[in-house]
């Protein structure tokens, strides 16, 4: 069995983004050799989640509106009071919202790969979804196989 790490870099520039990154997975995966065998692509950022789905704006706005609905941005926050005080790690930024978003999206997607290819439908594509943005951002693409 062969292991491939790597990692990848986008920006996002709005506070709420759906980032098409299945090109950029399937050049790792290219670059991997691995014919047959899966990949998971996980992102380490607690304000960004991963998703499959269609790459169609009207639906992205449709389930942009569904996650607001779930952690509006007028919500009062515990974390957003943490996030204010000294002596903490954090950025300074209140976003309790956007890690309720993340939590409700989750971290990573699995894909099966076939002959050096995703097993993506022609409608899905991955995403990274963003909900703190504007920010540098990262994914782990991992391919196994």
């Amino acid at each position: 069995m062969k292991i491939y790490k790597e990692k990848i870099k986008f920006n996002s520039t709005a506070q709420i983004e759906f980032i098409d990154i299945t090109s950029d997975i399937q050049d790792v995966i290219e670059r991997s050799s691995v014919r047959e065998g899966n990949v998971c692509v996980f992102v380490q950022h607690t304000t960004m989640g991963m998703i499959i789905n269609h790459n169609e704006p009207m639906l992205l706005q449709d389930f942009m509106r569904v996650l607001y609905h779930f952690a509006p941005l007028d919500e009062r926050y515990s974390h957003d009071l943490f996030e204010l005080t000294k002596n903490n790690k954090a950025d300074g930024r209140s976003n309790g919202h956007s890690h309720c978003k993340a939590m409700l999206v989750g971290a990573s997607v699995n894909v099966p790969i076939e002959n050096g290819v995703m097993m993506l439908s022609d409608l899905q594509s991955i995403f990274a979804v963003e909900f703190d943005g504007s920010r540098d951002r990262d994914a782990i693409v991992h391919v196994t196989g």
